[in-house]
Formats: structure tokens, sequence, C-alpha cells
């Protein structure tokens, strides 16, 4: 198991349109399990639903915990998504 610690940069925090995007991501490593630990809650990224119930904001810090065969990779890809300032509609 890998994990890394990072902070939401995002300054309207985890809402749809990131979630989306992360989730996206983590389909492109289909052997690995992902886990979100924060103050707020925990949730394995599965569901956009359980990743929104967290509701993480800007500032909030959260551990990425990784387990599958490329953990260093997989794991860095995700927690980058999450320290990611989003601009919805892109400039």
């Amino acid at each position: 198991m890998l994990e890394k610690t990072v902070n939401i940069l995002n300054k309207a925090g985890i809402h749809c349109r990131p979630s989306s995007v992360i989730l996206s991501e983590v389909e492109n490593f289909p052997e690995h399990s992902f886990e979100v630990v924060s103050k707020k809650g925990n949730c394995h990224l599965e569901s956009i639903l359980e990743l929104l119930a967290i509701g993480l904001q800007h500032g909030d810090k959260v551990t990425i915990k990784t387990t599958g065969p490329n953990e260093k990779e997989a794991c860095e890809k995700i927690a980058s998504l999450f320290e990611y300032e989003f601009d919805f509609p892109p400039q």
C-alpha cells in the first residue's frame, strides 16, 4: 500500500465536475484500489456520490491510499487531481 497526503487546492472544493474527472482517471487503473481518508470522512473511489458525500473543501487535507501492481504511478496521478485547480469552464 502506498499513500500520499495532499491539500485540496480547487477554490470550489471537490464538487461534481472534479469528482467526475477523478473517477474517470480511476478507471484507467482497473487493478488498483483507492481510498480517500480525511477528517471529514473516508471513501473508496468507486462512486462519485461517495466522494461528494465527504464534502471536501478548499484547504482540506486528504490522504490517498493506493494498492495495486503500479501503486506509485496510480497514487501520484490520483493525488495530483485532488491538488489540481480545476477551472470550469476552462478559460
